[in-house]
């Protein structure tokens, strides 16, 4: 948006941004956008500098508002609770304190209030989280869609006096009629369609269904539709009944028009008449038909369901703003009548995303289906299997839920209609059936293979409604230009369905398009002749753009199109365990090559090389090797590839050197599939003879393969076998690739994260032992940091990589320097028989790049696997630091690069050579988690009182909490006192003083701890009440069967090496910016697992190690050793005792001296009058007088001596 020389010399506009920390990702969100007004010439005042100094933040919050122009206040849930006064008195003071000031100025002048608090809706965000006070539904909002001049430009124009609109000048006054309501208005679009939806949104003037059905039907012809007059018909059969009803047949939509839907009956009129329409045109066309009802402000969506008409979707005019943009946006996304959409992330998140109204109208559909047929033998077998591999990919977080089911299947349904429109094959056209799109054949027709098969998903086809279903989501996929793309669509498409919580959970994490750029770049110097395998693939990006580079080096070279075709499905292949990752990916392949080389007349067969399959062949010891072959397992187990099988009666088996093979495999398990379910149901099996004699299948395999081949006949005449034939020949794919004839030149890729306690106990037990033999496996005690990058990744060297290949994998960043990736780091790795080793080079250190596009910091790895004799070179080479700020989720490799610093970094920290004696001393607190089941406040008593040495308590809570828990309700009850003991937590402690700490519950009595199994329980009734209520609620939402509350809470003894109390003990911070310890006294008080304690001898040493603990020189001394959280180092844990912290010596001078300086400390922090605010603030304002004091300075000068 170009500043006009009006503005150019204006000062800067100031604005202040009025938010709240509702999360990391919500302060994220604030924080880009503030970077991006000030980018944009806007003064932008913001909290999170100032508070890099001391502040009085009343005043400064005062003097913000007063002196900013403008007020943004940003919409969101903690926001709106805190600014209606809903939220706790110390929850999020700052900004209830901001909103009382609003609130008054709003009160003594709501016009000029509103003129300058402007409520501000980010991505992510919704209009109800403004708060009520601000006129949420009758005053103007900004929406911003993303941060760019386009996704803020109204926001921009309002700020910086840039309107839009210019009023033209003023004409002569017409002499008119009179007449109802107001005029239509005329011409085709621009400037009057704002003024016509303002016109359908007021409800002042006396509304009349004919004049709005003719606004509605001009803003449908006028409105950027790809829809003219011609395209509206009418229902001439039904007028009398419709009345105003507009027919749109070719988006198989009708739109009705009421007067006023707010008018008792009307609606439920009209959603009667309606439903009697759709339901008779939709069975006549086959098509799916939807209905809008409208009284031109409120719109309504609506689906034929079982039970009528069902409600899908809304969008609301506000009067007082209505936005014709995001009305038209709306209609579009289901009408779906817009040609040649080009495939931005935008366009495919409004127009397909998880809210737009065409996603809410598929879901339903499927939904609708899936639960009327998920009892088909088919169904469910295809179900099961899509959970077993799930269960693979994805351990524990995995949750076999319907809704993912549905959403998995409507993606690869999405993906497959895709992949027919890039070739050519139009998924829409009438000779085209669903069948025939599922099962992809128009691909074997076009020679096209490896696109779409047979999978788990195509269940949908074979249930009535399926057709119909399929079709009318073809109609609008094909409306997008997907032959011009630059970037893997296909994963925009999957995070735009899947929400991003479910990502989280599941660990699905897709590296950025420039990213990817940049690795393939890095790693391919000669893509001709190298042969690249991104193991565990995703939706294809990596392949994607080794792809476009394998095809521009071929077109430079001059090689014919049907040379580089051949070519590069020969040199690009992929391997993903996750069945919808591979469909994407598949389909990105295509992308990739492009419509034209596909039609291209000299183009070649050919099949797309992205395979479902375990890369990291989990347990190749057992499973798939516990036959010398290929083996399957066919039961009904969760999961695959981890468990050793008690007997073959369940698998297909196959040979070895038929596996070895691929072309062969491939059409042998398919003419199998082809007899066994051809022949009729419980009739014998066929003889294969014929089969062995073409396939030149030895003597001695015969007999494994005719019974392999009866099973098959069985799962057939069981309804079962409509998947295995593409289960098994995509297995195999990764024995064939680690044949060393078949291994790649160059291993790119994004590894699996899957951390260790989140793996099924199954994995857990194959990863320690493969974890083990490769010298990667880190020790019990860092079991829980582990997870399966690492031996993913040299896993994939081992078996894929050949001698002098190269690869580069995004990886955690803690891999170049934390204690659990220590063995990758040597190189060195021990394969069975095989001697493994690694050249590291060096690697990238991306960190600094903002905003974060993993859950925590991310490096890339580089390496070759050398020659024999050439030796490994362990990664200790100092990181490339990458640093900028940009849209990292959108960006592209040249967009990126203008933003993004790269510098040589620091040396990765190792450990010191010598650790301090008390590290064998401090351990963690017991783990009182989840906490509303422990903590615990007084509650009101009975009449009568709780009875002698009793309480009545009930579940003390916090917004901290997390779900399922936060939306669980307390638990109430009186319980003896013997059981209600102080614990300490993390924000009880800050340097050299204790707070007061909270109380919990511990079933602790008479030297044991008690579970609801014990009978000793059952003495206590309060007790028992309260325990067996907690464990009735862990039971029933615990992610995991693994562990019972009992065994919660004592985690690695953390709780029963606390009792009895050892006398005075040291406690620390767990995490954390600064380090902060006090002495704790109390023999009775629990130390929680956000705190670390350790016993002392006496008050001297415990005085001594507090003064260390709470030194600046300490802080900064152990952080390097520190994971880093998303902005700094976070967790201490134990790191603070691998430094050489000597042991109290009381005959040492300076150790005399620090413990006098302590009490000196002591007393600085003590003397404090604490307000009632955050721990974190209060630990800042302890550290300050500290400093003020000068103690501080002396404990540091003495400390700095200590860790020498």
């Amino acid at each position: 948006m170009p500043v006009s020389d009006s503005t150019a010399d204006r000062p800067p506009v100031r604005v202040f941004i009025s938010y709240a920390q509702d999360d990391q990702e919500h302060v994220e969100r604030v924080r880009d956008f503030y970077a991006f007004l000030r980018s944009n010439g806007i003064d932008a005042r913001l909290d999170l500098p100032a508070a890099e100094a001391p502040q009085d933040w009343a005043i400064w919050m005062l003097r913000q508002i007063r002196q900013a122009e403008f007020v943004l206040i940003i919409a969101s849930p903690a926001y709106r609770r805190r600014a209606e006064g809903d939220a706790r008195p110390n929850e999020g003071r700052g900004v209830q304190f901001e909103a009382r000031i609003i609130r008054d100025e709003v009160y003594a002048d709501q016009q000029a209030a509103l003129n300058r608090f402007l409520p501000v809706v980010l991505p992510g965000s919704s209009t109800n989280d403004i708060p009520v006070w601000l006129g949420r539904l009758s005053t103007t909002h900004y929406a911003v869609s993303e941060y760019t001049q386009e996704g803020a430009e109204t926001l921009l124009r309002f700020l910086t006096g840039q309107p839009y609109e210019v009023a033209p000048p003023l004409g002569m006054v017409p002499r008119l009629p009179p007449r109802r309501g107001p005029a239509l208005p005329a011409g085709p679009h621009g400037g009057n369609l704002d003024a016509l939806v303002r016109g359908l949104a007021d409800r002042t003037w006396a509304r009349n269904e004919a004049v709005i059905q003719a606004q509605v039907r001009q803003l449908l012809a006028s409105g950027g539709l790809d829809l003219d007059e011609d395209d509206l018909g009418v229902d001439v059969e039904n007028q009398a009944e419709a009345r105003h009803r507009i027919e749109i047949p070719i988006a198989f939509a009708v739109v009705e028009v009421r007067g006023d839907l707010n008018r008792p009956g009307v609606r439920e009129a009209a959603v009667r008449s309606l439903g009697h329409y759709i339901a008779a045109h939709s069975s006549a066309i086959g098509y799916r038909y939807t209905a809008v009802l409208t009284d031109g402000a409120e719109w309504y969506l609506y689906r034929l369901a079982d039970e009528g008409l069902g409600s899908v979707d809304e969008h609301i005019l506000v009067a007082a703003n209505p936005d014709a943009d995001r009305l038209l946006e709306w209609l579009e996304a289901w009408l779906a009548t817009n040609r040649h959409i080009k495939p931005t992330p935008q366009q495919i998140v409004a127009k397909l995303g998880v809210n737009s109204p065409a996603h809410a109208l598929d879901f339903a559909d499927l939904h609708d289906l899936y639960n009327q047929y998920k009892h088909m033998p088919s169904v469910e077998i295809k179900r099961r299997l899509w959970a077993r591999l799930l269960t693979t990919a994805l351990g524990t977080n995995f949750t076999d839920e319907d809704t993912l089911f549905i959403n998995h299947t409507l993606l690869v349904v999405m993906a497959e209609i895709i992949g027919h429109a890039v070739v050519g094959i139009p998924p829409d056209a009438p000779d085209t059936s669903a069948a025939a799109i599922m099962s992809g054949e128009g691909f074997a027709v076009s020679e096209v293979w490896g696109v779409v098969e047979r999978d788990f998903f195509d269940w949908v086809v074979e249930v009535p409604g399926g057709e119909q279903f399929i079709k009318s989501l073809a109609r609008r996929l094909t409306r997008f230009a997907w032959n011009d793309v630059a970037h893997d669509v296909m994963k925009v498409l999957y995070e735009s369905i899947i929400s991003p919580e479910t990502r989280h959970r599941l660990g699905e994490y897709y590296t950025p398009d420039w990213l990817a750029e940049e690795i393939v770049a890095e790693r391919i110097d000669d893509p001709l002749a190298q042969r690249v395998l991104d193991a565990s693939c995703g939706s294809g990006t990596f392949l994607f753009h080794a792809a476009r580079r394998y095809l521009s080096a071929a077109q430079r070279s001059g090689v014919s199109n049907a040379d580089a075709i051949t070519g590069l499905v020969r040199h690009v292949i992929g391997i993903d365990v996750h069945p919808v990752a591979v469909t994407l990916a598949r389909v990105t392949y295509l992308l990739a090559i492009g419509i034209d080389r596909i039609r291209d007349e000299g183009r070649p067969s050919f099949a797309v090389p992205v395979y479902l399959g375990d890369s990291l062949r989990w347990a190749e010891e057992s499973t798939l090797m516990s036959y010398p072959g290929l083996s399957v397992d066919t039961s009904d187990d969760r999961e695959i590839f981890t468990d050793q099988l008690e007997s073959s009666e369940e698998q297909l088996l196959f040979p070895d050197r038929l596996v070895d093979d691929a072309t062969r495999f491939d059409q042998l398990v398919t003419e199998m599939a082809d007899r066994a379910t051809t022949r009729r149901r419980n009739s014998r099996p066929p003889s294969l003879q014929a089969t062995f004699e073409r396939f030149g299948v030895d003597d001695e395999d015969q007999p494994v393969l005719t019974k392999t081949f009866k099973k098959m006949c069985q799962l057939h005449d069981q309804n079962r076998d409509h998947i295995w034939a593409y289960y098994v020949r995509n297995l195999a794919r990764p024995l064939w690739l680690s044949r060393p004839r078949n291994r790649v030149h160059v291993l790119v890729g994004n590894p699996p994260w899957l951390a260790y306690r989140y793996m099924t106990r199954r994995q857990q037990a194959s990863f320690r032992a493969m974890s083990s033999q490769r010298g990667l496996w880190a020790g019990a005690t860092l079991a829980t940091n582990q997870d399966l990058s690492v031996l993913f990744v040299t896993r994939c060297i081992e078996l894929y990589l050949r001698t002098d290949g190269h690869f580069g994998y995004v990886m955690p960043l803690a891999t170049l320097s934390r204690h659990q990736y220590a063995g990758f780091r040597t190189g060195k790795y021990l394969a069975g028989a095989e001697f493994v080793e690694v050249a590291f080079d060096r690697p990238w250190d991306l960190h600094k790049v903002k905003p974060s596009f993993f859950p925590v910091p991310a490096s890339v790895v580089f390496g070759r696997r050398p020659s024999s004799g050439i030796g490994a070179v362990p990664l200790t080479q100092v990181p490339e630091v990458w640093t900028g700020r940009f849209p990292t989720a959108i960006a592209s490799r040249a967009e990126a690069a203008t933003h993004i610093a790269r510098t040589i970094g620091e040396l990765p920290p190792t450990p010191p050579p010598r650790g301090s004696p008390y590290a064998a001393r401090f351990s963690q607190g017991a783990t009182a988690v989840p906490r509303f089941l422990f903590l615990i406040e007084s509650d009101e008593a009975p009449r009568l009182g709780a009875g002698s040495g009793k309480r009545a308590i009930r579940s003390r809570r916090s917004p901290n909490e997390k779900k399922p828990w936060k939306t669980l309700g307390p638990l109430r009850g009186i319980v003896e006192t013997q059981f209600i003991r102080p614990l300490y937590v993390g924000n009880s402690i800050l340097p050299f003083r204790c707070l007061a700490p909270v109380e919990a519950v511990i079933p602790w009595a008479n030297g044991q701890l008690l579970s609801g199994r014990d009978e000793q329980l059952d003495r206590y009734r309060g007790l028992a009440r309260w325990w067996r209520s907690a464990e009735g609620v862990w039971t029933s939402h615990r992610s995991s069967d693994r562990m019972e509350l009992i065994d919660r809470l004592n985690f690695r003894r953390g709780l029963l090496d606390q009792i009895p109390s050892p006398g005075l003990r040291v406690v620390h911070n767990k995490s954390g910016m600064y380090l902060a310890a006090a002495i704790l006294t109390d023999p009775t008080a629990i130390v929680d697992h956000e705190l670390y304690w350790g016993p002392t001898e006496s008050l001297d040493e415990a005085r001594f190690l507090v003064a260390i603990l709470n030194s600046t020189t300490l802080t900064l001394a152990v952080r390097p050793l520190q994971s880093r959280g998303e902005h700094n180092p976070r967790h201490f844990d134990k790191y603070v005792w691998q430094l050489p912290i000597p042991a109290y010596d009381p005959n040492d001078s300076a150790h005399r001296w620090l413990v006098a300086l302590a009490v000196r400390a002591e007393q600085v922090a003590s003397d404090i009058a604490l307000p009632a605010a955050r721990f974190e603030k209060l630990r800042r304002q302890v550290r300050e007088a500290l400093v003020d004091d000068g103690v501080a300075a002396d404990i540091d000068a003495i400390v700095k001596t200590l860790l020498v």
